[in-house]
């Protein structure tokens, strides 16, 4: 996916941009509040066009505010960019600091575009001529508050991307998610059975998301390995911010999403929130407990372990969990089958005929509650997508569901349908509105 950068001086409007170009607040996936430069990463759709946005803080270059942090977290954001976008006031003359700035992009090397933002009326949008002053071929007018200049700016940005673009269709794309330190590229290194990635015992040594093409049972796959996510308090150094951008992106891009524990330390709830960053994107996800080896009794505490899986991950039962060494490569080789299933799964469609007939029979079995009287009634359902599977149930009324009916009929599909390792999400519509 094309990845945009805004990048500019303090005040310019750039979070004002980023928050109308994304459009809603639950597309944004990290916001990190307190830190030096808040990093802020959302996704962006036109016209059945996605690209990935990163905010960034305001860029000032005295000797206070200037340092190496805040070189190197906008150098980060640049490298991550395919487009850059350098935003300026237009309601103000260029300042020295937008110079600055300008022969910071110019060393990039990256193409760039000047929004000049704050043009608040149509008649203003015009007054970018001044502004090419700065060096850079495209200039565009825009106000983020009052919506005026976005489109000219989002059709130069996504005329390269193709409509419902979506790379490597067919190949599955899982990665490698966790605390520092489990033993993602060890798993890596011992699906590969060669050192393709760098092993450490020193925490935090994969600082990017690394993707990497194999053959399994002659089938290709791409798996992807990912920095260590610390929790938000511990992430210091402005490399690691941008690490946790680029594992939250490697999510994004996956299909299935490898939750790796570490079984001689045992369950966190920071693993439970990573977990859960996996669920919110909609994600299939497999549980993986290395480094089995450690484990003296493996039977005993086997029976252990699922007990607390079962209790730490009630919101997601479905998911499947692997017991497995990467060290010794003990029941390395259960891991791939259960990848390709949930992926199976992520993708799987049913025919209308047996979903149909599937809630008839839940419903006969089972009548929702009635509610002052009223009682909801199914008329029909049907699959609207999948990756994840997608139902959309034509009712008499949805303000008569109730989550435990919704979980309900979620569990009559899952034990009619295998659909282990991926979510599903519900849809319900009133008959009248259809």
């Amino acid at each position: 996916m094309k990845t945009v950068c805004l990048i500019g001086r303090p005040n310019t409007g750039k979070s004002s941009l980023f928050n109308r170009l994304v459009g809603e607040a639950k597309s944004i996936i990290l916001d990190l509040p307190g830190i030096t430069r808040d990093r802020i990463y959302g996704t962006v759709t036109y016209q059945e066009k996605s690209f990935s946005l990163i905010d960034t803080g305001g860029l000032e270059f005295d000797q206070e505010h200037f340092g190496n942090d805040i070189l190197a977290q906008a150098t980060f954001a640049m490298d991550e960019a395919d487009l850059i976008l350098f935003v300026v006031d237009g309601k103000e003359e260029l300042t020295f600091v937008d110079y600055q700035i300008r022969d910071l992009l110019k060393k990039t090397k990256k193409e760039v575009y000047v929004v000049v933002n704050k043009l608040d009326s149509p008649e203003k949008q015009e007054e970018i001529y001044s502004f090419y002053e700065l060096g850079f071929e495209k200039v565009f007018g825009v106000s983020a508050t009052h919506k005026l200049g976005l489109k000219p700016l989002l059709e130069a940005i996504t005329k390269d991307i193709l409509v419902n673009q979506k790379e490597e269709e067919d190949v599955c794309k899982f990665c490698f998610i966790g605390r520092p330190n489990v033993g993602k590229s060890s798993l890596v290194n011992a699906i590969l059975k060669k050192d393709r990635a760098i092993v450490s015992e020193v925490a935090g040594t994969t600082r990017d998301a690394t993707d990497t093409k194999f053959k399994y049972h002659g089938k290709e796959y791409v798996m992807i390995d990912t920095a260590g996510m610390r929790k938000k308090g511990k992430i210091y150094e402005s490399i690691e911010k941008y690490s946790f951008l680029r594992s939250l992106k490697a999510i994004e891009k996956s299909d299935v999403c490898v939750v790796v524990l570490d079984a001689k330390e045992g369950i966190i709830e920071h693993d439970k929130h990573i977990a859960g960053m996996a669920i919110s994107l909609g994600k299939a996800l497999v549980l993986c407990v290395n480094k089995w080896d450690t484990v003296a009794s493996s039977d005993l505490e086997l029976k252990k372990w699922k007990e607390k899986l079962k209790y730490e991950f009630q919101f997601a039962t479905y998911a499947k969990t692997v017991f497995l060494s990467a060290k010794t490569s003990k029941r390395v080789d259960t891991l791939m089958p259960t990848i390709i299933s949930a992926y199976e799964n992520y993708h799987k469609e049913i025919p209308t005929s047996l979903l149909n007939q599937c809630i008839q029979s839940a419903t006969s079995l089972h009548e929702a509650p009635s509610y002052r009287g009223r009682r909801l009634k199914i008329y029909f359902v049907r699959q609207e997508d999948n990756d994840p599977p997608k139902f959309s149930f034509s009712v008499n009324d949805k303000g008569l569901i109730h989550f435990s009916y919704e979980r309900y009929l979620e569990n009559q599909l899952r034990e009619n349908f295998d659909f282990t390792g991926t979510p599903i999400l519900f849809k319900f519509k009133n008959k009248k509105e259809e």
